[in-house]
């Protein structure tokens, strides 16, 4: 099956994570897919959630308010994967990322993530090796490059936890690894 085949209404749904730890460059790899008109997910659901919480609170997230703030991740997350009714979808990260970013803070699994990762499951997870530049406006809680290298691996870690093989994509400029991940694309035979 070709990409332009799994573009049109007539496929059922193929779902892709694009995902990494902070500083990976998933906005970039992204935006490339948004380029070349393949669906993804739009801007970043646990980043806007975050903000959202952050604002609530008047302050960052401390530990106490992570199991909430995961709560309406997992939530936003499982909504995107319902949405999705046909072709090919590339999503900004995926429901497993809860068990790494829980982990970093402390946390384990609860029950409503492990549920949610038997259920809705992604047809592959690439994961994106960090870059070597660790400076982001974006990045609003890092300051330490030995917690973003944390991070990453706790995310890795859960994807093999919840049953995946990630394909691992190299660093390198955005339209490369997006040419990388289309040729690793794993798809029905027809």
């Amino acid at each position: 099956m070709s990409l332009d085949q799994l573009l049109t209404p007539s496929t059922p749904p193929r779902r892709y994570v694009i995902t990494g730890g902070p500083s990976a460059g998933k906005e970039a790899v992204i935006a490339e897919l948004h380029a070349r008109g393949i669906p993804c997910t739009e801007g970043e659901p646990a980043r806007e959630i975050y903000r959202k919480h952050r604002d609530r609170l008047g302050r960052h997230l401390q530990v106490g308010d992570r199991r909430d703030y995961s709560r309406d991740v997992l939530e936003a997350f499982v909504a995107e994967f319902c949405d999705h009714k046909f072709g090919l979808r590339f999503y900004n990260r995926g429901i497993p990322d809860g068990y790494g970013w829980d982990a970093f803070f402390g946390l384990g699994p609860y029950p409503e993530l492990e549920e949610a990762s038997r259920v809705y499951r992604y047809d592959a997870v690439f994961i994106l090796d960090p870059l070597d530049d660790f400076d982001s406006e974006d990045d609003l809680v890092w300051a330490k490059e030995r917690e973003i290298r944390r991070v990453h691996e706790l995310i890795i870690q859960g994807y093999y936890d919840a049953g995946y093989r990630p394909i691992f994509v190299p660093a390198d400029e955005s339209g490369r690894r997006v040419d990388f991940i289309l040729a690793q694309l794993p798809v029905p035979a027809t």
